[in-house]
């Protein structure tokens, strides 16, 4: 034993305020390589790099030139969200403000570490006559989509979206698209090219992402130059996005001739005006696509060419499948024929034709006699929707690039279907040809000619009799008759004549129940009706009389604080 007094080991650190600071990290540090091409030296280096992808210069121009826009929100997808903060201030320093000085000098209230948090981080000037700038960090539904509802919590005058677009048409602000322009190394994609498609004579359609569509007219024009003449490529359908939609970095291509618009794109060519329609694309044309897309552009586009080639840039890597099956699709649809629950799943606020579309959806779900649920979810999960159990199937409103939910592995409770497919599934005679339907404006179009057949129908039909109407529907999945697909069709017969020992509650009751049926508010309620012959309804639901005897506990203020510090440690600290 030694003299020295022995030190215990220290079983936990004084934590000041400094130990809950976020640290610095370097911006050079982050992994940009895959857009912007290489690695910055430097954080001069860095900003060079960035302002000349993301176009910094011809945002600041159309900022100036539209002093009308005083609240601008710029929106980043999760990957770009590291660029956010140097990009906004790039701006900031540049932009004239409303009061025709720089916005230089003024406070600037960004998080210079690049480390900001919530939903909008703010970048303003100190004067109120000066222009704002906000950071949309986190999306509420899809980032291909302009988010207008996280812009309207700041009053957002105009949204300026970076990155992948969908060019889906919103409802109210205007939107200024930037793309960017990453990186693509043109002989390495030429070389795919030609390991994938042997024959120059083969007819192939080059298409991409949006950041990577400038490219492809000179990989276009490089192709023609090895041989290849029956190719076509691609461009941004401008015109989709809507007449409050401006870019920054599109010129048009007004030396090639359109072949063909599929949807949000322009497949084009440099010869002679070609005749190409929707089957010669399905029989004869190939698709080398640059860029993984997501599942539900992806399974689109499986609808619409013979076999599609995906080249990932990031990887330099070709991949020919597996894709999305249209089987799994068809299955979906059956389930939803003989399904009494239908919940309207909207991902989406800001497309245009989103209410029309619920308003139709609601009017033929309920005209089939099957009850619906409506619910508002922002990126929903497999969690969020097993909470709806009565729910059978989920018919979800949402973008048709990565705003569906296509479910390839089974993961969810419930089946989740698009609104085409529910259209095709409560059709009296299913119909389908292999054709996908996203867009919104040509569901509204489908349910509007089946509104109308389904008057001239009603108008040379016989009535049907109770037993027919009655009658229980086959279920082409689990090969039995179902007789609940239809919960409401007969609701006009429902004895609510309640016995008289029923009648003690008000008249105004929220839930009132009769003869074995539950309504809600005057409507027959699927859920009620699920949650009655459930074993277990929840907390409270074995409650009985004889519970009134058992004393319960007293009630007891808790502890209150913060993990690190609650008020039992501050008056017990010595």
């Amino acid at each position: 034993m030694t003299d020295e007094s022995v030190v215990p080991p220290a079983l936990s650190t004084i934590q000041g305020e400094e130990s809950f600071d976020l640290g610095r990290f370097s911006d050079i540090k982050r992994d940009r390589y895959g857009y912007l091409g290489r690695e910055a030296g430097s954080r001069d280096e860095l900003l060079v790099l960035i302002k000349e992808h993301y176009m910094v210069d011809e945002i600041v121009q159309f900022l100036n030139e539209n002093m009308e826009y005083r609240k601008i929100t710029l929106q980043f997808p999760d990957s770009l969200v590291q660029d956010s903060a140097l990009v906004a201030q790039m701006i900031q320093d540049q932009i004239v403000s409303c009061t025709g000085r720089n916005e230089e000098g003024y406070s600037k209230t960004v998080c210079e570490n690049n480390l900001g948090s919530g939903c909008c981080q703010k970048i303003a000037s100190s004067d109120l006559g000066g222009r704002q700038i906000w950071i949309l960090a986190d999306t509420a539904y899809s980032a291909c989509c302009v988010d207008e509802v996280a812009s309207e919590h700041v009053n957002g005058d105009l949204v300026i979206h970076f990155g992948d677009a969908c060019l889906n048409a919103i409802q109210k602000l205007p939107v200024l698209y930037c793309f960017g322009k990453p990186h693509l190394n043109l002989d390495d994609i030429t070389a795919r090219f030609q390991q994938s498609f042997g024959d120059t004579n083969e007819k192939v359609v080059l298409m991409a992402n949006a950041p990577y569509t400038h490219h492809l007219a000179t990989l276009y024009e490089k192709l023609k130059s090895l041989g290849y003449q029956n190719i076509l490529y691609s461009d941004l359908n401008l015109d989709f996005a809507g007449p409050s939609a401006f870019f920054v970095g599109r010129p048009r291509q007004t030396a090639y001739n359109v072949a063909f618009t599929l949807e949000n794109r322009l497949l084009l060519h440099c010869g002679e005006e070609a005749n190409v329609t929707s089957e010669d694309l399905q029989s004869d044309y190939s698709l080398f696509h640059v860029t993984q897309p997501d599942a539900p552009r992806l399974l689109f586009l499986t609808t619409k060419f013979k076999s599609l080639t995906i080249y990932e840039p990031s990887q330099d890597t070709l991949s020919q499948g597996p894709f999305p099956s249209m089987m799994r699709r068809y299955k979906f649809m059956h389930v939803a024929r003989t399904a009494g629950t239908i919940g309207i799943l909207v991902n989406t606020l800001s497309l245009r034709n989103t209410k029309e579309t619920i308003r139709r959806l609601a009017k033929l779900i309920k005209d089939n006699g099957k009850k619906h649920y409506m619910f508002v979810v922002g990126k929903p999960n497999v969690a969020k929707l097993a909470n709806f159990e009565p729910i059978d199937v989920w018919c979800i409103l949402g973008c048709g690039q990565s705003g569906i939910i296509l479910d390839q592995f089974n993961e969810f409770l419930k089946p989740i279907i698009t609104p085409y497919e529910l259209t095709m599934a409560l059709n009296p005679e299913v119909t389908w040809t292999g054709e996908w339907v996203v867009e919104f404006k040509q569901v509204l179009k489908d349910l509007e000619e089946g509104e109308e057949a389904q008057v001239e129908d009603i108008g040379q039909q016989e009535p049907q009799a109770d037993f027919e109407s009655d009658a229980p529907e086959f279920n082409a999945v689990s090969g039995q008759y179902v007789s609940t697909s239809r919960p409401l069709r007969n609701v006009e017969h429902i004895d609510i004549s309640a016995s008289s020992e029923d009648k003690r509650g008000s008249s105004n009751e929220l839930v009132e129940k009769f003869l074995g049926a539950v309504t809600i508010g005057s409507t027959y309620s699927t859920s009620a009706a699920h949650l009655q012959n459930r074993q277990w309804s929840g907390l409270g639901s074995d409650f009985t009389p004889e519970n009134y005897e058992e004393e319960g506990a007293t009630l007891e203020q808790g502890g209150s604080g913060i993990a690190s510090q609650y008020e039992f440690d501050k008056k017990n600290k010595v």
